[in-house]
């Protein structure tokens, strides 16, 4: 899986960007290098959706398909969602959407972002909590210019993100592409967290905690792009919403 987002629609965690991408023979490639590279790993069943100048999605169907590796897309009312991974409890997510049986779980995950986005019953924290499972997505809803992304919490799953040439944000589950990609400026998707392309890094385990950057240092001694972590002292301290301000796409919900 891979996805990049021009730097104009996505504001990514500026203490990913390391200082060491300028200085190291090895720079940041720009989006064409970096799908080059990863379309090169799987030239036999990638696919690449290009969304204007605002982001390059690419996917690879599981291999073979009924391998328990799953990875899904879905692309619907412009929303576009690469799955990674499995919901334990997918059944009784779909009755509690009314959906169709043959819902998978990023027709799901795209279910659930309209529904918060229009009406906005629960906060977005509360959501992925309801996912029993390992996973991880991308969601980029072409219309808003939104971008989404969370990782489950049991680390069964694996992604990274971190910025590359031109300031783009890539996001892959392709630890070599990314290193290829963003030079030094890369890190792990924290896992039990969620982004989102207008509210930023949040997690939905400890969604009135702040999240605080760890400097990370490779073996060579050289400044990463920082890890982030739960600020265990540091709380959010927000009002409750209501109306079309409690909408999942401003971030957040309610909380007391």
């Amino acid at each position: 899986m891979l996805a990049i987002f021009n730097k104009g629609l996505v504001e990514p965690p500026q203490e990913l960007n390391s200082p060491a991408s300028v200085k190291v023979s090895v720079k940041p490639k720009v989006p064409e290098e970096t799908l080059k590279d990863f379309q090169s790993c799987h030239s036999t069943n990638a696919f690449l959706i290009s969304l204007g100048d605002a982001a390059l999605l690419s996917y690879i169907p599981p291999c073979p398909p009924y391998s328990t590796q799953h990875r899904f897309f879905c692309g619907l009312d412009d929303i576009y969602c690469i799955f990674l991974g499995t919901l334990n409890n997918l059944c009784s997510l779909i009755r509690q959407y009314g959906l169709s049986k043959g819902t998978n779980e990023a027709m799901l995950v795209i279910e659930a972002y309209r529904t918060l986005r229009d009406r906005g019953p629960y906060p977005a924290d509360q959501v992925l909590k309801d996912m029993d499972g390992s996973f991880g997505f991308v969601l980029f809803d072409s219309k808003a210019g939104t971008v989404f992304a969370a990782l489950g919490a049991d680390e069964g799953v694996k992604m990274y993100w971190g910025i590359g040439g031109d300031g783009w944000l890539v996001i892959s589950d392709n630890l070599e592409v990314i290193k290829a990609s963003c030079a030094k400026s890369f890190a792990p998707f924290p896992t039990g967290c969620m982004f989102h392309s207008e509210g930023g890094l949040r997690s939905f385990e400890h969604p009135m905690n702040k999240m605080k950057a760890m400097p990370r240092i490779d073996s060579e001694g050289v400044m990463c792009g920082a890890n982030f972590k739960v600020d265990d002292y540091s709380r959010i301290h927000s009002m409750p919403r209501v109306g079309s301000e409690a909408n999942w796409a401003v971030w957040g919900g309610p909380h007391v």
